[in-house]
C-alpha cells in the first residue's frame, strides 16, 4: 500500500522532502496560505488549508495519514508551543503511526564548546529554545498516550545555495562582523538537502521516542565558517571584533547566537538512520 504522509509546514525543507520522495508516496501538505496551493500541487502534494493557530481548521487532519512530518515553527512569543498543542489535539482523534518533529540544537543551550550528543541534559537559554523544549515534551507525552513512534530531529543552522537566506553571501556583502577567534563560539550546520533526506529516513527508520542530532561532520568556529564562505564567494572576509564591541554594535538576536557554543555529534544520524551525508562539511555544500 502506498504510504500516506502529512507535512505540517511545507516550506523549503518540505519541498525538498517532496523532491526526495519523487512521487512514491501520497503526500498532503498543510498550509495557511491559499496562494501556496498551486506550488504545493505542482511539487506533488495535495494542499490542505488550515492554520495551527486555529484549532477548528485542523479537525480534518485526524486519520488522514499514518505518517506525519511536523516542520512548522512555534509562534514568536512565550515559552509554550501552542501550535504543536493544537496539532496534537487534532491528531489524537485518530493518531498517526509515526510522527517526526523538526526541533533545534538550541535546546542544549551553551555547552562551553564541549562535544556533545543526544544524552546531554537540555538547558535552553532563550524563549525561542524553550518553546522547542515544550514541543518535544508534548510529543513524548503524545507518544506515551497513543503509541505513536515519535522522532525528534534536533537541527542546527540550515544552509544551501538555493535556499532563501541559506547562503552567507548577503551577510558578507553587508559587512556584518564576527567575533575575534579568542571570543568565538563553535557553530553547527546541515545542508538543506541532507536534512530533507534525514526527515524521510526518520519516517522510515526512526527509533521510538528517540532524539537525533541532524548535523554534518564539521566543527567550525562561527568566524571560520564566514571566512570560508567569503573565500568561496570571492568576497572580503568579515571584520573581527571583541565581545565588548559586539555588545555595542549588534542586536539582541545576533548576540544570543554568540552566547552559545557547542560541537554536536551525529553518530545516531549515521548509525540509526543510516544517512550518508552528501555534504559532510560546509565547504562541500557552499
Amino acid at each position: 500500500m502506498t504510504p500516506r504522509l502529512l507535512i505540517i509546514g511545507c516550506g523549503d525543507v518540505g519541498l525538498r522532502v517532496l523532491k526526495a520522495l519523487s512521487g512514491r508516496w501520497r503526500v498532503f501538505a498543510l498550509t495557511s496560505n491559499p496562494a501556496r496551493a498551486a506550488a504545493l500541487r505542482a511539487a506533488g502534494a495535495v494542499p490542505l488549508l488550515g492554520n495551527l493557530d486555529g484549532p477548528a481548521t485542523l479537525r480534518r487532519l485526524a486519520g488522514l495519514a499514518e505518517l506525519v512530518l511536523h516542520l512548522a515553527p512555534p509562534a514568536r512569543d512565550g515559552v509554550i508551543d501552542q501550535r504543536t498543542r493544537n496539532l496534537l489535539a487534532a491528531l489524537a482523534l485518530k493518531p498517526p503511526r509515526v510522527l517526526v518533529y523538526a526541533s533545534t540544537t538550541g535546546v542544549y543551550g551553551d555547552c562551553g564548546g564541549a562535544f556533545i550528543d543526544e544524552t546531554r541534559a537540555l538547558n535552553p537559554a532563550s524563549d525561542r529554545a524553550r518553546r522547542r523544549v515544550d514541543a518535544e515534551a508534548q510529543l513524548r507525552a503524545f507518544a506515551r498516550r497513543h503509541g505513536t513512534r515519535v522522532s525528534l530531529l534536533r537541527i542546527p543552522g540550515i544552509y544551501a545555495r538555493d535556499r532563501d537566506g541559506g547562503h552567507p553571501h548577503e551577510r558578507l556583502a553587508r559587512g556584518t562582523p564576527v567575533l575575534r577567534r579568542e571570543d568565538d563560539v563553535f557553530t553547527n550546520h546541515i545542508h538543506a538537502d541532507d536534512l530533507a533526506r534525514a526527515c524521510v529516513l526518520a519516517l522510515l527508520r526512526g527509533r521510538p521516542q528517540r532524539a537525533v542530532n541532524v548535523c554534518d561532520d564539521s566543527q567550525l568556529l562561527m568566524g571560520d565558517y564566514f571566512d570560508l564562505a567569503a573565500d568561496l564567494a570571492s568576497l572580503p572576509r568579515p571584520e573581527r571584533i571583541t565581545r565588548e564591541e559586539a555588545a555595542e554594535r549588534m542586536g539582541a538576536m545576533q548576540l544570543s547566537f554568540w552566547s552559545e557554543s557547542r560541537r554536536i555529534a551525529n553518530t545516531r544520524l549515521k548509525r540509526e538512520l543510516g544517512l550518508a551525508l552528501r555534504y559532510p562539511t560546509p565547504k562541500d555544500g557552499l
